[in-house]
């Protein structure tokens, strides 16, 4: 089968994590009587085409796009197959691809677990759009979900973070493009361009970004007073950040991200997670800070 080219050794540990996180999921789902009258759905938005080839390839340096990445590994199960496998199983499975090729792909995932096959549900669709929709349009008073929101680069834009923590009833698991992305478009020394900039925005929700990166720093010379705004933050302050914006929307977010570094020990992803339900956060982020501690 035709596999997904993307990441390194840190693809693997990121799955690994999330498919913990599901098999405990669907276990106390299962088990706990007050929640066994509620329905379950995994999504994974950016689904790919249920395997990961992973190979040295190129790549330019968009927002958008991959870091380059040296490992060299065969070939990995992708996320969708990965919850796929999960005992006990989800009620359904939402896959989303825009990209045609890897939405055949996963069409063929179908045939390869006949017994879900009847509840998986694929999109060839953006995303972002879609996710909104489907959040406004599910009954969470009898649906609970884990969302798995696994981009390229910077495509998930802060609306979409607030619409799934609206929901008070997803639990998130996140890639934020920390090193991918985001501290590429933190120019050193001044703030980026517009555009730039624009992203940046989108991403965190605020702007306030500006200020925690970009203090303002005054400095007396012979013609006066010269104001200047050099970059201040590394890796570690970029995440808390963006862990302290999730914690303005969800009920309970996981202190303990785990950085996802390439083989230079360059810190590309921060897999964060987030739970929407204030009655079942606590526990979940008890399960899933455990499992990032790991």
């Amino acid at each position: 089968m035709a596999g997904h080219q993307f990441g390194g050794g840190w693809t693997s540990e990121k799955l690994e994590r999330v498919r913990k996180y599901l098999v405990a999921y669907t276990t106390i789902m299962t088990a706990n009587e007050r929640a066994r009258f509620l329905r379950t759905i995994y999504v994974d938005a950016f689904a790919g085409t249920g395997y990961r080839s992973l190979t040295r390839s190129k790549h330019s340096e968009t927002m958008q796009e991959l870091v380059p990445d040296p490992e060299r590994i065969a070939f990995l199960k992708g996320s969708a197959r990965i919850a796929l496998e999960v005992e006990p199983p989800f009620n359904q499975y939402v896959f989303i691809e825009k990209n045609t090729e890897r939405f055949r792909q996963l069409e063929k995932l179908k045939t390869e677990f006949p017994e879900r096959a009847n509840h998986v549900t694929i999109i060839n669709q953006e995303a972002t759009d879609y996710l909104k929709q489907w959040c406004r349009q599910i009954d969470w008073q009898r649906w609970r979900a884990v969302v798995f929101l696994d981009p390229y680069g910077m495509q998930v834009d802060w609306s979409l973070i607030e619409a799934l923590a609206e929901t008070r009833a997803v639990d998130l698991w996140i890639l934020f493009p920390l090193g991918q992305a985001v501290n590429r478009l933190l120019t050193k020394h001044e703030p980026p361009p517009e555009d730039w900039a624009d992203a940046l925005t989108r991403m965190f929700g605020t702007n306030a970004w500006r200020g925690e990166f970009y203090p303002k720093q005054v400095q007396q010379t012979l013609f006066g007073t010269e104001e200047s705004y050099l970059k201040d933050a590394d890796f570690e302050r970029i995440g808390k950040f963006f862990v302290k914006r999730l914690k303005t929307v969800f009920a309970g977010v996981a202190d303990n991200p785990l950085p996802l570094r390439n083989s230079r020990n360059i810190p590309l992803f921060l897999l964060c997670f987030a739970c929407a339900n204030p009655r079942g956060a606590t526990p979940a982020i008890k399960i899933a800070q455990n499992i990032l501690g790991k």
